[in-house]
């Protein structure tokens, strides 16, 4: 197997639409001989714990609603080609996403990272749901199959909590400016939504050099 690495937030459009690609391209090759794992990135690590008014958010980051709008409107656009919900109306609160990287990392444990994500996508970018109230994360830990009671304790106390902030700085150090970023087998770097077409051809250029190493 090739060690798929994806540095990730669950609050970024483009990881949400970047995902999707991926995932068609993994589902139209089944045999693809990658390993995924998800790594945690903060947008915004400064973020309040229990994060701020969306609209605050947004007209303070672009300088104004109208900017605002003008640098969304390709997320809406893009995702509506990729076939995916999106529904910013939706969304009222920008989380800190501290407890959802947490969740991410204990999801991974059981072998259901990839199901966490997703559903921490939904959530937020179909839902509208703010995902760093614990509620909503162990409805989502729930719902893949993880013990919910066990998620509500570990949410309780600070587990892990250091870990992944030294993991989002270790990530920063080694040079991950902007999230989705994928590194393959530790070497090749791909930052960036990339389309299916891409993925696809990767998958098999690399299927194709592991049959002439590993010949039958």
């Amino acid at each position: 197997m090739i060690r798929l690495d994806i540095f990730s937030d669950p609050i970024c459009p483009w990881c949400y639409i970047g995902k999707a690609r991926l995932d068609r391209a993994l589902a139209s090759r089944p045999d693809h001989p990658f390993q995924v794992q998800w790594h945690p990135f903060q947008l915004n690590p400064e973020m309040p714990k229990y994060g701020m008014d969306r609209r605050a958010y947004l007209e303070g980051k672009f300088g104004g609603k109208d900017a605002a709008i003008k640098a969304y409107l390709p997320v809406a656009t893009e995702a509506e080609a990729s076939g995916l919900e999106i529904n910013l109306e939706a969304i009222k609160r920008t989380p800190n996403t501290l407890d959802a990287h947490r969740l991410i990392h204990w999801a991974g444990i059981e072998q259901k990272q990839n199901a966490a994500v997703d559903q921490l996508f939904k959530a937020y970018f179909v839902d509208g749901k703010d995902i760093s109230e614990a509620a909503q994360l162990i409805e989502i830990a729930t719902s893949i199959g993880m013990d919910g009671d066990v998620v509500a304790r570990l949410l309780e106390t600070d587990a892990d909590a250091e870990d992944i902030q030294a993991r989002d700085a270790d990530a920063r150090h080694k040079g991950v400016r902007s999230v989705p970023t994928f590194v393959i087998a530790n070497q090749h770097v791909i930052a960036g939504a990339q389309p299916t077409d891409l993925w696809a051809n990767a998958i098999d250029e690399i299927t194709a050099q592991l049959a002439e190493s590993n010949p039958a």
